[in-house]
């Protein structure tokens, strides 16, 4: 059993950053896929980030959001620059012990998710 548990979420100007942290208890997934996505109010999750050896971006956060992981440390962490309002949500890690460059983007296709993290970008 994993859990996740997300931190360093808040309030923002519009243009600043934060860097938003997931540690992982339980089994570490040193071959596995972890994720980040994000849900506004009104509107679907999305998938935001995800990293194993490789990293990959959802295209509206490419060049200005950054995943990276501390296996020694049982964490990810997201790199947030150049925020927009328009990114508001909850920002949400997840884990999956495997790799589908198919289904990596796809929430549904992770086993474990955190509760969650507030990130407000003000205008």
């Amino acid at each position: 059993q994993v859990q996740l548990v997300e931190s360093g979420g808040g309030l923002v100007q519009a243009g600043g950053s934060v860097r938003l942290s997931c540690v992982a208890s339980g089994r570490t997934f040193s071959s596995g896929t972890m994720g980040w996505f994000r849900q506004a109010p009104g509107k679907e999750r999305e998938f935001v980030a995800a990293i194993r050896a490789a990293t990959y971006y959802a295209t509206s956060v490419k060049g200005r959001f950054t995943i990276s992981r501390d296996n020694a440390k049982n964490t990810v962490y997201l790199q947030m620059n150049s925020l927009k309002p328009e990114e508001t949500a909850v920002y949400y890690c997840a884990a999956r012990p495997d790799f589908s460059y198919s289904t990596y983007r796809l929430g549904d296709s992770y086993d474990y998710w955190g509760q969650g993290t507030q990130v407000t970008v003000s205008s």
